[in-house]
């Protein structure tokens, strides 16, 4: 692997820099799995707290939901952008940090994206070098494929990027280890993105969870994977400007210049400098929609 990129992938965003947590982050389990599971303990899923004690919580394994306080937000993602703002909350509810005994009425309610960014945030700090992936999950529900983020980081030993989602109690029913996830196990942005616009899957089994499917559901996938592959990590309140909300307005001509960059996205490691180039050169891609910056806002 070439160190450029390893470098890359041990440099922070906004979202992944540990600030006054490092010393912290580096004292926690070195072992990937133990500490995706360490990391599952602090944290409710919002579908989780709102199918309370049934399906993937029947058995209690995320606790009990009775518990979970009325007056709490039923979701915190808007409020719990970076790995600091999670740690610094879940220290809040409960001063001994990430206890693999927190109670319910102290874990905080977030979704995949921001476990993701605490993992990448966890093992940056460790000398890892790590990076979130946005994609879709088919291992959740029969015939469908979930928007969903994962991580990789780069096993030395086997110089290679291990995939694992930290997301969920996986147990043995996927077939495969969630700490290391085959890469025919997960549908990747960029070619399902392609997969849709070639006609070679139905689309509509590709759904996100705000109720988009297909290409409106692949197209978010697509720029929140660029943007984590270049190290920023975005939330899904963001969206590149030009297509946020403007799906429709989208001509033929749009749709192929993405499909360029997919098809880089493909392989981001050979294809790395290119990437890097469009990061660097193509403003639409990276500027993002705000309630307080308007299109015309930027220079």
């Amino acid at each position: 692997m070439n160190q450029e990129i390893l470098q890359h992938y041990l440099k922070t965003s906004v979202y992944t820099c540990a600030g006054n947590y490092g010393d912290y982050f580096r004292a926690l389990p070195d072992d990937v799995s133990e500490l995706g599971r360490l990391i599952c303990s602090q944290v409710i899923h919002r579908v989780t707290l709102k199918e309370g004690n049934t399906n993937a919580n029947k058995n209690l394994v995320y606790g009990d939901m009775t518990k979970f306080p009325r007056d709490r937000m039923r979701c915190e993602d808007d409020i719990l952008l970076t790995a600091p703002a999670m740690t610094a909350e879940l220290f809040r509810l409960d001063d001994r940090g990430f206890t693999p005994e927190r109670q319910v009425e102290n874990k905080i309610v977030v979704t995949c994206r921001y476990v993701s960014v605490l993992m990448t945030a966890i093992l940056k700090a460790k000398g890892i070098p790590c990076r979130s992936r946005s994609g879709f999950a088919p291992y959740f529900k029969k015939g469908l494929s979930l928007d969903h983020w994962v991580n990789q980081y780069w096993d030395r030993q086997e110089s290679r990027w291990i995939s694992f989602d930290a997301d969920f109690f996986g147990g043995g029913q996927m077939g495969f280890s969630q700490y290391d996830i085959p890469l025919d196990k997960f549908d990747w942005a960029a070619d399902t993105w392609l997969s849709i616009r070639g006609n070679k899957v139905d689309g509509n089994m590709f759904l996100y969870a705000g109720g988009e499917k297909s290409l409106k559901a692949a197209i978010r996938a697509v720029f929140y994977d660029f943007h984590a592959l270049m190290n920023n990590e975005i939330s899904y309140l963001f969206q590149p400007a030009y297509i946020a909300g403007k799906f429709e307005k989208l001509r033929e001509e749009d749709f192929a210049e993405i499909d360029t960059l997919a098809g880089l996205m493909l392989d981001p490691d050979h294809n790395f400098n290119s990437l890097s180039e469009i990061w660097k050169a193509n403003k639409k891609f990276r500027i993002l929609n705000s309630p307080l910056v308007g299109d015309g806002d930027h220079v």
